[in-house]
């Protein structure tokens, strides 16, 4: 079962196994004027994500660079909380935190999850461009329910680049408002992502 989470009869909720991670990506992006670049860590992201990500039951939360020195950055502060002055100060921090994998490719993330299944995770990225055949929310819950490995892949900066979508098994539809604006945070479009697909439905 791919929900995070389901009620009992009395509305009370139980954990759930999760067949869903994330990976938040800094390489390869593209920058306004379309140029591949690698981003650099945001400490809010960490954060942010990781508690998303913990809220809604998912395995792990990867974070992908390629840069020495921003994966120590991310090694520092991911210790802080989970092992540091941090972990007592605020355990339910250190609970999110501890998602936090760092990896240098994706590649590696898929090669990760692998070893806890007989098959490689299914890539889905996420794109407002045009041009990519895309899966609606609904269609990704139901296929979340076949109980393989599934990889939510988000990109920083202004997105992944085409390259990088084109390789992957399923484009996921963009968030959408309810105007034409469109510059959602990565974090903020995590958490609404992972609520439609993941969220109790009563």
């Amino acid at each position: 079962m791919s929900l995070a989470q389901k009620s009992d009869k009395r509305g009370r909720f139980s954990k759930v196994s999760s067949n869903l991670y994330v990976a938040l990506v800094h390489y390869p992006v593209v920058n306004k004027n379309g140029d591949v670049i690698t981003s650099a860590v945001t400490n809010l992201d960490l954060h942010d994500i990781a508690r998303v990500a913990k809220t809604y039951g998912i395995k792990s939360f990867y974070v992908v660079t390629p840069l020495t020195d921003q994966k120590a950055l991310v090694e520092k502060i991911v210790s802080h909380w989970t092992d540091g002055l941090g972990a007592k100060y605020n355990p339910k921090r250190r609970e999110a935190l501890e998602l936090i994998r760092i990896e240098e490719t994706l590649e590696k993330v898929v090669d990760d999850i692998g070893k806890s299944y007989s098959v490689p995770p299914k890539t889905v990225v996420t794109s407002a461009k045009n041009g990519f055949r895309k899966i609606s929310f609904g269609k990704f819950r139901e296929i979340l329910k076949d109980g393989k490995p599934y990889l939510l892949v988000l990109g920083t900066a202004w997105g992944l680049s085409d390259d990088f979508i084109i390789h992957a098994d399923y484009v996921l539809a963009p968030v959408r408002g309810s105007t034409d604006y469109n510059h959602l945070s990565v974090r903020s479009a995590t958490a609404i992502i992972l609520d439609r697909l993941m969220a109790n439905e009563k």
